[in-house]
């Protein structure tokens, strides 16, 4: 598929224009696979949940709506959104995802998750918030997605970045908005799948004692 203009890049995909409608998205790498990515966008919108329209998907290339506006992270820099009000978002986000029925379990227990909800992967347009990068998803536990939440945003809050007070409020927020979700038992997992993750670097890893133990303060202190 022809590629235009280049306006957009994540750890592993680039973005390209087609026109003022659609865009490409194509893997760098060989580890993802776009047609999986584009049944669950599909069956997650036949249930109103906010995604970006999908028109074709090959193993590497998604053809998917342009959306207009700022992801949530660059409405931080824009000034356009606190992070006390992100932190609801991403909660209203997941519980609302986690009302969807799975796709493919009939398990009633087992729901879509999402498993890379996080600031950068909202994008703020006119008509709301809506979620993008769906290739980690899978069907499983509530709890799994909101602790993936809670422990990318503690990397970030840990790191020392610019955005570091930004992420703990967030992770502050999105925790008092639903902390039970956040058992031992999915943070554990959250942890080890964060850790197996191809896209860490060794410094990211590293992070992620120290990670664990800012949300269990976090989860202590509500």
């Amino acid at each position: 598929m022809r590629t235009g203009r280049l306006i957009g890049s994540g750890r592993s995909a680039d973005v390209y224009e087609i026109d003022e409608a659609w865009v490409l998205r194509r893997e760098r790498g060989d580890w993802g696979d776009a047609t999986a990515e584009a049944a669950v966008m599909r069956h997650v919108q036949e249930h109103g949940y906010p995604v970006p329209g999908v028109r074709a998907a090959t193993r590497a290339d998604l053809v998917m709506e342009r959306l207009p506006g700022p992801t949530m992270l660059e409405a931080f820099g824009q000034g356009l959104l606190s992070a006390s009000e992100a932190g609801l978002v991403l909660a209203r986000l997941l519980r609302r995802l986690h009302a969807v029925p799975a796709r493919l379990s009939a398990d009633p227990a087992v729901r879509v998750l999402h498993l890379d909800l996080h600031p950068d992967n909202v994008m703020l347009t006119p008509d709301g918030p809506k979620v993008i990068d769906w290739a980690n998803a899978e069907e499983g536990p509530p709890g799994l997605d909101w602790a993936m939440s809670a422990v990318i945003l503690a990397q970030v809050a840990v790191g020392g970045g610019p955005i570091g007070d930004v992420a703990a409020e967030t992770l502050d927020a999105l925790l008092d908005a639903n902390e039970d979700q956040v058992t031992d038992t999915a943070l554990a997992e959250a942890l080890r799948r964060r850790a197996a993750n191809p896209t860490m670097s060794e410094r990211e890893v590293e992070l992620l004692g120290d990670a664990e133990e800012l949300i269990r303060v976090v989860l202590g202190g509500h």
